[in-house]
């Protein structure tokens, strides 16, 4: 296997390490800032190009891509070094973030996004598996919080800026903000970061990967449009769900007979690291139906402006970096097991407070069940991360560290299909029973409430039956995000108290 050392001398590394993660720091800045800046910019973008049907698919096809894409770029970094394949995710993220800022229709965003997602699977896990070579095992805890603590710091500055650029310039801003980002981090990246790599032929599982692949996308597709535009026992969601069958028994298959797999199972047979990525699929169904759906709730059934609904995600990016910079001595002190049930609580905490929050609770609740939910992403994703890379070998760090980050955006891919799925249907299904407004409304109707002007237009029924129907269609997608967060918090009890670690 070809190997990534540090620098060529321990002195120059040393002397080299802040460099190497401010540069890193910019490329998880511009990943991060991604997702809470286009969630509070979506109402604008939907009133503008229309089709609030397709609104979920905005998240999928990125979160769909770079997903699939993570743990080719965790194993390709281990073969070919960190610093290439993670100038290559950036340069691709950067042409999808070019090309969604000239998009026309909500199709053309959709599919940039798809461009910027094959771009974004690189930077989360080869950004975080750096540290993990240049820093020794008892730094890794402090520094891996700084790391974590960068998706909340940038989330920070990602609603408000969202906010101000729809209200004052443009939403196609949001896109082209991460330009200067991504160039900033590349010069970082050559100028700091020397390889020394042992260059071997490899053999990569590309049929792995495509399968892999093949029944994401085929059970994303069940998710979105079963139960809206196809019914559950129709042909195509039977014929998807065989496709995805099928296409996992066959990876699985794939991974057992291939000498070096996409997903060797055999880390899986960590205790602590099995747990730690089916919490982390779970908490990613939850941040992404926070990050996706509270801006609507905000704004649509609160009636309050884009900045406002931004800052209510703001207060999960003040919690988690907080959480993040507090569970790096905390690990030290109580240990992995202890932060991370600390998390779990708070996971569920934030959850409950977003079930019994009513239309006129005002922006205020919405905002401490946001920082809760902030507080125990920033205790679990720290502690996942340095457990996993403490008990690993150096030769199964990568691929280790993102098959974690896999799993978490498997959690939000499945996630904003599912949650989107579940609104859609229930909002459907309401304007199906309620509509007695005088005007005909269907779920792309929802589209008027985001826009202050177009909702004063509407009659006064309508506005009623839609923002009922919506808050109905939330509040449920609330009570799935409750079940995901008791499930992380029982999964979390049965963590081992002890890691094995290995050098």
């Amino acid at each position: 296997m070809g190997q990534t050392k540090g620098a060529s001398s321990d002195e120059n590394r040393i002397l080299k390490r802040p460099f190497i993660l401010a540069a890193i720091m910019l490329a998880m800045f511009m990943g991060a800032i991604e997702g809470t800046i286009v969630s509070t910019a979506m109402p604008a973008i939907v009133s503008d190009l229309g089709g609030f049907s397709l609104y979920t698919w905005v998240f999928s096809g990125y979160l769909l891509m770079n997903a699939v894409t993570v743990l080719i770029y965790g194993k390709l970094s281990d073969l070919f070094g960190r610093k290439p394949i993670l100038t290559i995710g950036i340069i691709i993220f950067l042409i999808g973030s070019v090309l969604c800022g000239f998009a026309g229709s909500m199709e053309e965003l959709i599919m940039y996004r798809f461009i910027q997602g094959l771009g974004a699977g690189a930077v989360a896990p080869v950004a975080t598996t750096i540290i993990g070579d240049i820093y020794e095992k008892h730094e890794r805890a402090r520094v891996q919080g700084y790391l974590s603590s960068v998706w909340g710091i940038s989330a920070v500055l990602g609603p408000a800026l969202g906010g101000i650029l729809v209200e004052s310039l443009t939403w196609r801003l949001v896109f082209w903000i991460n330009i200067p980002l991504g160039l900033l981090s590349m010069l970082g990246l050559w100028l700091f970061l020397h390889e020394n790599i042992e260059r071997k032929k490899q053999n990569i599982d590309y049929q792995g990967a495509f399968l892999l692949t093949l029944a994401v996308c085929a059970i994303m597709l069940i998710l979105v449009e079963g139960g809206v535009h196809w019914a559950w026992s129709s042909p195509q969601v039977i014929g998807l769900a065989a496709l995805a069958a099928a296409a996992l028994a066959l990876f699985v298959r794939q991974e057992k007979k291939v000498s070096e797999p996409m997903m060797p199972f055999e880390i899986w047979q960590e205790r602590s690291i099995l747990i730690a990525n089916i919490v982390s699929l779970a908490t990613g169904v939850i941040i992404i139906g926070l990050s996706t759906f509270l801006p609507t709730f905000v704004q649509g059934v609160m009636e309050r402006s884009p900045t406002v609904a931004g800052f209510t995600l703001t207060a999960m990016s003040i919690g988690w970096p907080i959480a993040s910079t507090i569970a790096g001595y905390l690990l030290m002190k109580i240990g992995f097991k202890s932060t991370s049930v600390l998390g779990g609580v708070s996971l569920i905490a934030g959850s409950v407070v977003l079930v019994c929050m009513p239309p006129d609770a005002g922006p205020l609740i919405a905002a401490i069940g946001s920082f809760l939910v902030g507080i125990g992403m920033g205790l679990t994703s720290t502690s996942f991360i340095v457990m996993i890379q403490d008990t690993v070998t150096w030769e199964r760090r990568g691929i280790a560290t993102a098959s974690n980050m896999f799993m978490r955006n498997i959690g939000n891919t499945v996630g904003a299909a599912l949650l989107g799925g579940i609104m859609n249907s229930r909002l459907a299904e309401y304007l199906a029973e309620n509509n007695g407004s005088g005007k005909h409304l269907t779920i792309d109707s929802a589209n008027l409430l985001l826009n202050s002007e177009e909702r004063k237009s509407l009659p006064a029924k309508a506005v009623e039956v839609l923002q009922s129907g919506l808050t109905l269609s939330l509040h449920t997608v609330y009570l799935i995000i409750l079940l995901f967060a008791v499930i992380s918090f029982v999964l979390l009890l049965l963590l081992p108290k002890k890691e094995q670690k290995e050098d």
